[in-house]
């Protein structure tokens, strides 16, 4: 199962192409911090495991650069890869960005839901770790679906977490997540 980080703007509506092709560009130096592409990686959707791949193109020095802050890095090649993964394992695509206090990123729907209203959507909360074991990226699942289940909205959410070092995915549905 290919995770494709390629063109992600053409297949979400909420993302333009300089989004993007930053959160690509971002997900690249995540990547390559820890693993040579291609890289195998588990996927856990509500416990169901998979396999995966993740295909990038190796950042250059120019790129490394304007990457130099690992945190906002971790965070934007985190959307990258979270939102590829709802994509490949529920059909799911970014529709709109979410507002602060949701406890949500972004509303991700159906292709072509959300263009009037939100009622069929879902709030996705995401949210990556550079380094760390399967442990770790279980524990911030855990935050996530709380930080969600907190939210001010009444629309269902999912939480997604990638750990970029441990080659794990998670997506976990925030009702399901005690």
């Amino acid at each position: 199962m290919l995770l494709s980080l390629d063109a992600m703007h053409e297949r979400h509506r909420a993302l333009t192409e300089s989004i993007a092709g930053s959160y690509q560009e971002a997900a690249a130096v995540c990547l390559s911090r820890h693993h040579l592409p291609p890289l195998p990686i588990m996927l856990s959707d509500n416990r169901s495991e998979s396999s995966g791949e993740i295909i990038w193109t190796a950042p250059d020095g120019r790129t490394l650069a304007a990457w130099a802050n690992s945190t906002d890095t971790t965070e934007a090649g985190a959307c990258a890869c979270v939102l590829a993964a709802v994509e490949k394992l529920r059909g799911l695509v970014a529709v709109r960005r979410a507002e602060t206090g949701t406890g949500a990123d972004y509303y991700v729907g159906l292709p072509g839901a959300g263009d009037d209203d939100l009622e069929e959507c879902l709030r996705l909360e995401i949210s990556g770790v550079d380094s760390g074991g399967h442990r770790e990226v279980t524990k911030r699942l855990l935050e996530k679906t709380r930080q969600a289940r907190a939210g001010n909205s009444n629309l269902p959410a999912v939480a997604g977490v990638i750990g970029f070092s441990a080659r794990l995915l998670m997506l976990r549905d925030v009702e399901d997540a005690a």
